[in-house]
């Protein structure tokens, strides 16, 4: 590959990862909330449809970035950003390599690929939720209530991305063939030198420790948020019933004694 044809593959590689990233990042927002922390969104069929036309590199990145920066810019999930970016990395990796694969009928690889892509990002998901559950001291029956309570939200926004992104792939993959995202569309861009044992090794140890981390920061910040609201709860029963007593003497024509100075300690 000459000089010219290689920088031309890595900007259309950029402008790839920066578009999908965008549509994920916007996918998110389009959204049905169903509870303070549950919602029916179209960002996973996103992050499905950049690993199906781009492959695994670029449908990771894209996935992950446009999940992370929604996370970024929104005070509830902030601490959640680096996992929800390893999660949806993960969801586009997957789908990307597995539609890439030797199977010749393409609307069945490219099905398979997306509900793999998607189950492994509803089991990164929700063993976060069960580990959360856990930090903030819940027992296991209750971590696996909540667990179960989002994968109903789960699997509906899983199958509403596979109903999306698969067909939306086909379509798109025809048109973007006859442009400069062609070399991206086919796979000559996934380059097979990257991964050796040992920066397997070091990538493996890297999420882990990322998603360790995320997973701790994010129960440490719910731990302190159910602290501040059980404390401002308290305050507030004690103004009540200061005011209640304030009326009843009030009423009584009772006034309250002054309380005495304590007494000065001598050196």
């Amino acid at each position: 590959m000459s000089t010219v044809e290689e920088k031309r593959r890595r900007t259309y590689f950029i402008v790839a990862v920066g578009l999908m990233s965008a549509l994920v990042y916007v996918g998110n927002f389009m959204s049905i909330p169903l509870s303070n922390e549950t919602r029916i969104h179209f960002g996973n069929s996103m992050c499905l449809l950049a690993g199906l036309l781009f492959g695994g590199v670029s449908g990771g990145l894209s996935s992950g970035i446009g999940g992370a920066l929604y996370d970024l810019f929104n005070p509830l999930y902030t601490l959640s950003a680096p996992y929800t970016f390893f999660s949806k990395f993960s969801m586009g990796w997957v789908a990307g390599k597995l539609n890439r694969s030797g199977m010749k009928n393409e609307l069945a690889r490219t099905i398979i690929a997306a509900i793999l892509g998607q189950i492994t990002y509803i089991i990164l998901y929700l063993g976060k939720a069960f580990v959360e559950q856990l930090i903030l001291g819940n027992p296991a029956q209750t971590a696996a209530a909540v667990m179960l309570t989002k994968a109903s939200a789960s699997c509906i926004n899983g199958a509403i991305a596979v109903i999306v992104a698969v067909p939306l792939s086909i379509a798109l993959k025809k048109a973007l063939k006859a442009s400069g995202f062609a070399s991206l569309i086919e796979g000559k861009h996934e380059s097979k030198g990257y991964f050796n044992p040992l920066t397997t090794c070091l990538t493996v140890f890297a999420i882990v420790v990322i998603a360790g981390f995320a997973i701790r920061l994010s129960a440490d910040s719910k731990i302190k948020s159910a602290e501040d609201a059980k404390e401002a709860a308290y305050q507030q029963q004690i103004d009540e019933l200061s005011e209640k007593l304030d009326n009843l003497y009030a009423q009584l024509g009772v006034d309250l004694p002054e309380p005495e100075p304590e007494p000065e300690q001598t050196k």
